[in-house]
């Protein structure tokens, strides 16, 4: 038999989930009338409150469960190297712990969030790698569970959904930022080389350099030629590069989805143009090629807070109003170097 959530109390009680926490756990602020009908749906439905979730809004003692995705090339794996740095480093000091698990692919992750959930190990999880369609959102929200995603519910309407708290970094404005500036360094056929779509966080990066080129007068049209999709990694970034240099013949410049694809492009380019990465890794620090930096210190931050703040991680239903912002887009920054190491010798 299903054990009950907050909700079904909530549901019982004809009142909104936070009323029902309130009763929990500050029964103070709630009216005699309403207090005891909650208590009433309480005891009818053997309803017994989650300790640790209770003890992450009291922000007493919690633990935070993330994934650790799968390495993929070692470039891409150092931003969540750095972030879960951040989030740990962050969370320490909130007196809050952060407990890493593998799950092979979104199902497999649900299957933890259960295990984890059900012995208590877990009161909150942070999500990354969001997706369309993502079903680990909405598994969450239906069993009541607090939760953030790095990363926005990509296919809605994100910025006003009162189901889903998340964080993430603005890609269209960097990758606009990365493209206006070669267009003011006097590049003019600036290429793009990004993810196949649909990809929330390759669709968002590549509109803002095509918003950048358009505001440069380029139409439609005579933009299609200049951008390639490709899979993520260094090889497909030179290999990227080739198509969209046969595709749109000479260009002046390129800008990328991600360091990897950039290194790529770097290579196949021996240095005919320049290349602009994402992510800012310290591959792009070494080899001296620009990149757009993503300030993972405040990612780790806005999570937090949605995670501790007015939303205790949790979703706002029944009307219920909260000031506080259920979300946080970040902006990131350009950081500009002069020249890469890497030369046409060494490719």
């Amino acid at each position: 038999m299903r054990q009950s959530t907050i909700l079904d109390v909530a549901r019982a009680a004809g009142v909104s989930r936070q009323t029902v926490s309130n009763v929990l756990n500050s029964p103070g602020r709630v009216r005699p009338a309403t207090r005891e009908r909650v208590q009433r749906a309480i005891a009818e439905l053997a309803y017994r409150p989650h300790a640790s979730a209770r003890r992450l809004r009291t922000q007493k003692s919690s633990t935070i469960g993330i994934r650790l995705d799968p390495m993929t090339d070692g470039i891409s794996g150092s931003v969540l190297d750095r972030f879960l740095h951040a989030l740990t480093e962050q969370a320490d000091a909130k007196r809050l712990r952060v407990l890493l698990f593998t799950a092979k692919d979104p199902d497999d992750e649900i299957l933890q969030f259960r295990r984890l959930t059900a012995g208590a190990d877990v009161d909150a999880f942070v999500l990354t790698s969001t997706f369309h369609g993502d079903p680990r959102t909405e598994w969450l929200i239906d069993n009541a569970l607090p939760f953030v995603t790095f990363g926005r519910p990509w296919g809605i309407d994100d910025m006003n959904d009162p189901k889903h708290l998340w964080v993430d970094v603005d890609g269209y404005s960097g990758l606009r930022e990365a493209t206006t500036h070669l267009l003011g360094a006097g590049h003019r056929r600036i290429g793009y080389i990004g993810w196949p779509s649909p990809s929330g966080t390759g669709d968002d990066r590549r509109r803002g350099w095509r918003e950048a080129m358009a505001e440069a007068g380029w139409s439609e049209a005579d933009l299609e030629p200049l951008h390639v999709a490709t899979e993520e990694g260094v090889a497909q970034g030179a290999d990227a590069l080739h198509r969209l240099e046969a595709a749109a013949g000479a260009i002046d410049a390129v800008v990328c989805a991600s360091d990897s694809l950039a290194l790529g492009a770097l290579i196949a380019a021996r240095g005919r143009m320049p290349v602009v990465g994402y992510d800012n890794t310290p591959i792009a620090a070494s080899l001296g090629f620009s990149s757009v930096e993503q300030p993972l210190d405040k990612v780790a931050e806005g999570i937090l807070e949605l995670l501790t703040g007015a939303h205790g991680g949790r979703v706002s239903r029944d009307g219920e109003q909260v000031s506080d912002p259920r979300h946080r887009l970040i902006a990131p920054h350009l950081v500009v170097r002069d020249a890469p190491v890497l030369s046409g010798e060494h490719s």
